[in-house]
């Protein structure tokens, strides 16, 4: 199950344990149930810590494994095989369960910790979801750090039938005490907040109370987290106020075109991103929307930022760094059936449609991607481009004609999500060469038309392009003095990681180079400051 190089990763892990775990397992007749005894076999001999013992209740699901503190309440659950994105997750959850201290701040540990009552939590996940990670992980932690806190990772793929009981259509998806409790990426920070009533109104609290920053950047992509990285190291106090750290590129499979990485996925980058950005004076501020720009009534005042929350931010420079979301159809049933077959990762939700019939709307370089990567896994894929001609790259367009369970469709107007029962039953396009409507039966519908910018909060407040981007000149300045803008929310072409990072660097400079020749008086400090 696991080759000798895995093996002896494993073996040095292992050896961090600091109290014995025991290993729970639940197997069936079927295949899966053979590949999971293999691999805790295997687990198993790595530490005079761990032991092995097969499950009596009849009330679990099978295959499943839990990971048990001896002597104590605390455990994790796995139902399927943790392998491929998951195998991390495993890693972890051995660790933490065995006493290895987490990485989360002495703040979220002990906000965790006093968290009240008892959450039942399950999360539905598949092996090729870039995201579920995240969100297992952090679960896992909290089952950890409280013992009111119980939770179970659950194989979408391998639990067919459950997950057609509760219609999940997409990974992750986490349910509380038997009730849907959110769908998509999430961090540990975020599902605290879901559970802890009052963190909000507390965050809001101590954020009003800081002081004044000299550069502000709002958004942590690539471009905000190269923005900020270029501020600090000039000694400037600078601060990161972001809706969700990494932004897009957390949901990015496969990245092989950034500079002297010939490959890394969208998670990885993120994460040390975030670790890059932690190595300076840098206050980041994470799950902070922003809603509102109050521009400096001169030049070389203090702008300010209203968030989500209630409160509010002042900077004497701003880089606005807010990135872009997957851009929506606009058709009716695409957010009625939002995550009820309409879909908008491919690597995420693709096997959870595993046998069925779907399309892919979009063919760029996206959607011809997503249209191969389904091909293998799904029944068929009707791939509709509204071009007389697909637009992806030629190696990419002969790839997709060769598989044989895909349709090409182009001159395709999707007019509307169909559906039954709650769920996607199909889809109808119009031929825009004949002008003819016809109807797709289908089961899951995957967007792939490209992003839009994150800049509605910014709209009479700065100038915007007709396509809602910041207009930004070739030093990334905006319409207002004092505030710069960088990456996939500007003017600027090619929506690359690299060229966003090159961008929020660019942008940071530029608003140093702006403090040192814009100065502001006693009084004005310290009326920012009050």
């Amino acid at each position: 199950m696991l080759d000798a190089s895995i093996k002896e990763q494993l073996n040095a892990y292992m050896d961090k344990l600091q109290q014995p775990i025991e290993l729970v397992a639940a197997y069936d007749d079927s295949e899966k149930s053979q590949e999971l005894k293999q691999l805790l076999d295997e687990l198993e001999p790595m530490s005079d810590k761990i032991s092995l013992r097969t499950e009596e209740s009849e009330q679990v699901r099978r295959p499943s494994f839990a990971i048990n503190r001896v002597g104590s309440d605390i455990g994790v659950r796995f139902a399927g095989i943790p392998m491929g994105h998951e195998f991390t997750s495993l890693v972890l959850a051995l660790l933490q369960v065995g006493g290895h201290p987490p990485k989360a701040s002495q703040e979220v540990i002990e906000q965790v910790k006093d968290l009240d009552g008892d959450f039942e939590f399950e999360t539905y996940f598949s092996l090729s979801c870039q995201n579920c990670p995240d969100v297992v992980q952090a679960l896992n932690l909290m089952s950890v750090l409280n013992p009111r806190i119980k939770h179970t990772a659950i194989d979408g793929a391998l639990f067919q039938d459950e997950v057609e009981q509760r219609e999940v259509m997409a990974v992750p998806s986490v349910y509380l005490n038997g009730k849907p409790f959110g769908q998509g990426r999430m961090t540990l920070e975020q599902i605290i907040a879901k559970v802890d009533t009052g963190a909000e109104a507390r965050d809001a609290e101590k954020l009003q109370q800081k002081d004044p920053f000299e550069v502000l950047v709002i958004g942590g992509g690539p471009a905000g987290s190269s923005a900020a990285i270029y501020a600090a190291r000039k000694g400037i106090s600078t601060g990161i106020a972001a809706e969700r750290f990494g932004g897009q590129v957390a949901d990015t499979m496969g990245i092989e075109n950034l500079i002297s990485v010939p490959y890394t996925e969208g998670p990885k980058l993120v994460a040390a991103m975030e670790q890059h950005v932690k190595e300076y004076d840098v206050d980041i501020m994470n799950l902070q929307r922003a809603e509102k720009l109050i521009p400096a009534a001169r030049k070389g005042g203090y702008h300010e930022v209203r968030l989500a929350n209630g409160a509010s931010l002042k900077s004497r420079t701003l880089v606005l760094s807010t990135g872009a979301r997957w851009r929506q159809m606009g058709v009716p049933g695409e957010e009625e059936y939002r995550n009820k077959g309409v879909a908008y990762c491919p690597h995420c939700d693709g096997p959870l449609f595993k046998g069925k019939r779907v399309a892919v709307i979009g063919g760029g370089n996206s959607g011809v991607e997503a249209a191969i990567d389904l091909a293998g896994i799904v029944g068929h894929v009707t791939l509709i481009e509204f071009g007389a001609a697909m637009r992806a790259d030629d190696v990419l367009q002969k790839k997709l004609r060769s598989l044989k369970n895909v349709e090409i469709i182009t001159s395709g107007q999707t007019t509307e999500i169909t559906g039954e029962n709650g769920k996607v039953n199909g889809l109808q396009y119009t031929d825009r060469t004949t002008g003819e409507s016809h109807h797709v039966s289908l089961e899951g519908v995957f967007v792939q038309i490209g992003l839009v910018p994150n800049t509605e909060w910014l709209k009479g407040d700065i100038e915007l392009s007709q396509h809602g981007e910041i207009i930004v000149d070739d030093r990334g300045e905006t319409s207002i003095p004092g505030v710069f803008a960088a990456g996939d929310a500007t003017t600027v072409p090619y929506k690359q990681i690299v060229i966003s990072m090159g961008e929020g660097s660019k942008a940071a400079l530029r608003a140093f180079d702006f403090l040192i020749r814009n100065s502001v008086d006693e009084s004005e400090s310290d009326e920012a400051a009050a």
